[in-house]
């Protein structure tokens, strides 16, 4: 069997401000089990706590397909037409998710407007 390569750590990648820790995660980002591995960051920002997280994937076409397949699995997914992305519920919370290059990239647990801005901002920070 093929063994997968480590999942790089993409610390820098996530915003320092409120960011209590981040983690590599080898599989299943966000406990998913249709999620590959990942990074994961934890905020605390005032009274709100969320996560960050990121998947890097070998080409955009395959960010695209995995960004589909969570859309799937969303509950009542909403599409933020100007960042091409889903906003609905993952389980017990609310979850932003987009793909932006080879990256799917999100933030689980924050309101919509909030989600949105925390998401532009971990997005102008991809390359």
């Amino acid at each position: 069997m093929k063994k997968k390569p480590a999942i790089a750590d993409a610390t820098r990648y996530f915003p320092a401000e409120g960011r209590v820790e981040a983690k590599v995660v080898e599989d299943h980002v966000l406990g998913r089990e249709f999620l590959p591995g990942g990074n994961v960051a934890h905020y605390k920002r005032g009274k709100q706590e969320f996560d960050m997280f990121l998947i890097r994937t070998s080409v955009p076409e395959a960010a695209a397909l995995l960004l589909f397949d969570y859309k799937k699995r969303m509950e009542n997914p909403k599409l933020i037409a100007h960042f091409g992305g889903y906003y609905g519920k993952d389980g017990d919370r609310m979850v932003f998710v987009f793909a932006k290059g080879a990256w799917v990239a999100g933030v689980a647990g924050l309101p919509e407007k909030d989600a949105d801005l925390a998401a532009r901002e971990l997005a102008a920070r991809l390359n």
